[in-house]
């Protein structure tokens, strides 16, 4: 199971009760499922799919739509042998 950093946090205070669960659809036998999620304000989510869309990464229109995180947090259960790597990166807001 992961834990991310903010929901440990919750879970220390006792806020983290029923966590959002994402499940992981059945892969093709010839080809590897990797898993993108990307956490921030709306505005961030949009600007970051946007930007891989621009690199030719990923289609905007292959992205689930947005999700709100409850306040029970999420809960990430990898299958057995998966590893991870979290990048976290900071991009200047926009003016209102």
């Amino acid at each position: 199971m992961l834990c991310l950093p903010f929901l440990a946090s919750l879970a220390r205070r006792g806020e983290v009760t029923n966590p959002l669960l994402l499940a992981n659809s059945e892969e093709l036998p010839e080809r590897e499922r990797l898993l993108h999620l990307v956490v921030g304000s709306a505005e961030g989510v949009r600007s970051a799919i946007h930007t891989m869309h621009v690199l030719n990464y990923a289609d905007q229109a292959t992205w689930s739509q947005l999700i709100t995180i409850p306040r029970s947090g999420i809960l990430i259960t990898p299958e057995q042998g998966e590893v991870f790597s979290l990048l976290r990166r900071d991009r200047r807001r926009t003016e209102l």
